[in-house]
């Protein structure tokens, strides 16, 4: 099995770029099916993005965790869901949607022991949650979890050759959709102020945008509302039933010969980029280094925003950096089994 992870004890497999010690990343590296570049640039504190590339017998496996509140949950999902995709695929017989909704419901039930363990020396831990994007190449068939708002999109070869298109492949689990809005409301008809805009953004009780996660133990479990901590954040109290889920949405696609590749990465990335702007970016560029282009163009991005320059951003340190942008955690993944050479492709 070969793994590649992108987490500091391990950043020997990358590298930190250039005078911005905040951006680390892989250039390109093999895969089971193809190659794969990393970068990561932190913004918060501490940060709260996890990533891994894991080659197994049964796929290769991506997955990107945005964690919040902290880093502990999406550290906790990082040593533990995709080993669960290993041993139950393997149980099994191989990788199905029943097998991830298998792991994710594992994952999520051991953070919850680590919460009940942890709470009278630290509940803070029951607010601390994670986005969820993984990511299952096996055969000709890509499997897409997700939980929160982390998206993967895939390029696709244009009907001319000459461009890429772009193709969503996971569900933005985040309430300034109107359509999850909706979806929150239906499942809680009795509750007129479950979704609420709060703080320039719609929010689930005021609180948080994201509708599904790992974690988040405060807004699960009606026991853990009842902590004064929590007493002014989640109203009314306790909490009669759930107001998020670590239910995966799953998508299966058949991969094809004009499937180029694949991006993952967390909302840090989106808020700046277009799914169209990414995959163009990538389909024009040489591979190696290409997911730190990706990130270096939404740190322009958010640099022309504030009316400012990347070089004057990058010289600010994480946490006050937040103000600027979100920690951003890129994969980019070629399916070079899968499709012919596009001879029209940019020499590299």
């Amino acid at each position: 099995m070969l793994r590649w992870c992108l987490r500091p004890l391990e950043r020997c497999l990358g590298r930190f770029s250039g005078a911005d010690g905040l951006l680390w990343d892989v250039d390109l590296k093999p895969h089971t099916s193809g190659e794969f570049s990393i970068a990561v640039v932190q913004a918060n504190s501490f940060l709260e993005d996890q990533g891994q590339v894991v080659n197994s017998p049964f796929a290769t496996f991506v997955g990107l965790y945005d964690g919040h509140g902290g880093p502990e949950a999406s550290r906790f999902v990082s040593n533990r869901l995709l080993p669960y995709l290993e041993s139950f695929a393997s149980e099994e017989g191989g990788l199905s949607v029943e097998v991830i909704n298998k792991a994710f419901d594992a994952t999520e039930k051991d953070f919850l022991h680590l919460v009940k363990r942890s709470w009278p020396l630290r509940p803070q831990i029951a607010s601390v949650g994670s986005c969820c994007l993984v990511g299952a190449i096996t055969g000709d068939a890509l499997y897409v979890a997700n939980l929160g708002d982390s998206r993967a999109v895939l390029g696709r070869r244009g009907l001319d050759g000459r461009a890429a298109v772009a193709q969503r492949l996971s569900t933005d689990h985040n309430v300034s959709v109107e359509e999850v809005r909706k979806e929150v409301a239906e499942l809680h008809p009795d509750d007129k102020q479950i979704v609420v805009h709060s703080r320039g953004s719609w929010r689930i009780k005021g609180i948080i945008q994201v509708s599904r996660s790992i974690g988040d133990i405060y807004l699960k479990k009606p026991e853990f509302s009842r902590d004064p901590l929590f007493q002014q954040l989640v109203s009314p109290l306790p909490l009669k039933r759930p107001v998020i889920t670590a239910e995966p949405s799953i998508r299966v696609h058949k991969l094809k010969p004009h499937d180029l590749f694949l991006i993952f990465a967390s909302d840090g990335l989106w808020e700046q980029l277009s799914d169209e702007a990414a995959v163009d970016i990538v389909f024009k560029n040489p591979r190696a280094g290409i997911a730190k282009r990706l990130v270096r163009a939404a740190l322009n991005e958010a640099a022309r925003k504030k009316e400012t320059r990347y070089d004057d951003i990058k010289q600010i340190g994480k946490g006050i950096r937040r103000h600027f942008h979100d920690d951003i955690t890129v994969i980019v993944v070629y399916l070079d089994q899968h499709h012919q050479e596009d001879p029209l492709r940019p020499v590299e």
